[in-house]
C-alpha cells in the first residue's frame, strides 16, 4: 500500500479576530451565551448586518431605552432568554451609538469589542463608557 500524496498547504483564511486596540479579541460572555455566532465572542463577518460587535454590560436604563425604541432585550423570546442588568452581551454597534446619543449607552468591555465596531462608534465615545480602561 502506498502513502497518500502530499496535499498542498492551504492558506490560513481564519485570521484571529481583533479588538478595538488591534489585539486578540477576548470573549464577552458565555452566560448568557452571546455573539453573532453564539461563541461567546463579538466576532463578525459580512453576514452580520447588525454588526454585533460591542461587548456591553447591560444596565436597567439601557434595557428601558432599548425597549422604548422597539428592541426589547429584556423579555424572553424563543431561544433568547432575555437580558437583565449586569449581563454582558454583544450589542449591535449602531444600536450602541444610538443609545450613546440618547444618553443611555451601557458600559463597554473594550478588550471584547471587535474592531469593526469602530465603523459605527468612535473609540473616544466607547472609552467614555469603558469598564476595562482606567
Amino acid at each position: 500500500m502506498s502513502d497518500p500524496p502530499d496535499l498542498p498547504d492551504l492558506p490560513d483564511t481564519a485570521a484571529p479576530s481583533l479588538n478595538v486596540f488591534g489585539e486578540a479579541l477576548v470573549p464577552c460572555s458565555f452566560d448568557p451565551l452571546t455573539g453573532w455566532f453564539r461563541n461567546g465572542c463579538c466576532d463578525t463577518d459580512d453576514s452580520d448586518r447588525g454588526s454585533h460587535t460591542v461587548c456591553v454590560r447591560v444596565t436597567a436604563e439601557f434595557l428601558a431605552y432599548s425597549k422604548s425604541v422597539g428592541n426589547d432585550l429584556s423579555t424572553s423570546q424563543g431561544n433568547f432568554v432575555g437580558l437583565k442588568p449586569g449581563d454582558q452581551w454583544c450589542l449591535c454597534a449602531p444600536r450602541w451609538a444610538d443609545a450613546f446619543k440618547a444618553g443611555a449607552a451601557p458600559n463597554v468591555v473594550l478588550a471584547s469589542t471587535h474592531e469593526r465596531a469602530l465603523d459605527s462608534c468612535s473609540l473616544d465615545d466607547l472609552m467614555q463608557h469603558a469598564l476595562d480602561v482606567s
